[in-house]
């Protein structure tokens, strides 16, 4: 008894066994019964690099994404690619990994930037072919910085230099902002109080010509089937739940209950024929007499 309520309960869970691992794993979930067959992959928390944060973090391990995005691009079955962005930032050279191994990716891709994409996360957000930002999500644009001991000498300065250079360089390229604007937002001083840089929001991210669309997660994911459709994936009709099969209806007069009649009625035929012939006799018995 108790096995056959285990079965049931399996079989009323909103996610199978493997679709539960994938959450707990990586925060991401393979979509069926969808039009298109696409993989939503999260980017959240702080990007984290060569050394381990510290546990309370909320990160986005590139131990985890970067095999992700290779089996991503080598699996057949997979027709698009759904990034959802909310990040801090991080590790500059982790991000610009992976953003390098999304911007690779043969299939079509869509970003979308919810609550934040700040610092790295600006590279990560226009590295898909076509980017969305909500209307209350923000963007910080800022130099590279660094984290504990530095030498104070000219050589400091070029490594800065070159780092900003290529983070702007990759941004620029997969964007319609200019190399001159994005170095003037980000050497902006009158807008962060403990830093120079420039905060913009969803609608001005798209002005600025950093983001390609202001919309919400479902014009992403419609605009995502788009560009599968364009590489001239059919679209797949939604599945339809298997009806039980109907019993053949009763007939009025079904051959078992019309032959029953039939017998009945022959019967009753019999009866009466018996009780006239009886009938006749007698009276011509009486006749005789």
């Amino acid at each position: 008894m108790s096995h056959k309520n285990d079965v049931s309960e399996e079989n009323n869970a909103p996610f199978s066994e493997q679709q539960n691992q994938q959450i707990i794993d990586m925060g991401i979930i393979a979509t069926a019964n969808a039009p298109h067959n696409i993989h939503c992959l999260s980017i959240i928390g702080q990007i984290e690099g060569h050394y381990i944060l510290p546990p309370q973090n909320k990160t986005t391990k590139y131990e985890h994404i970067i095999p992700a995005l290779v089996s991503i691009e080598q699996d057949s079955s997979v027709e698009g690619l759904l990034i959802v962005l909310n990040t801090v930032g991080g590790d500059v050279e982790a991000g610009l990994a992976i953003a390098e191994l999304i911007a690779g990716i043969s299939k079509p891709t869509v970003s979308i930037v919810v609550g934040g994409g700040h610092s790295i996360g600006v590279p990560l957000a226009v590295s898909a072919k076509e980017s969305f930002i909500v209307p209350s999500a923000t963007m910080t644009i800022h130099p590279v910085r660094m984290n504990g001991m530095m030498l104070g000498v000219p050589q400091t300065m070029n490594y800065f230099e070159k780092m900003q250079d290529r983070i702007t360089r990759f941004v620029t390229k997969n964007s319609r902002i200019s190399p001159e604007r994005f170095k003037e937002l980000m050497m902006e001083r009158d807008e962060l109080v403990l830093d120079i840089g420039t905060v913009l929001d969803g609608k001005n991210a798209v002005d600025e010509g950093l983001i390609d669309n202001l919309g919400s997660l479902s014009d992403a994911v419609k605009r995502l089937y788009e560009l599968i459709e364009k590489n001239g994936a059919p679209r797949k009709a939604p599945a339809k739940q298997e009806k039980p099969a109907k019993s053949p209806k009763s007939s009025k007069s079904s051959p078992t209950k019309s032959s029953s009649k039939k017998s009945a009625k022959k019967q009753k035929t019999v009866a009466v024929k018996s009780e006239l012939s009886g009938a006749v006799m007698r009276d011509l018995r009486g006749e005789q007499r």
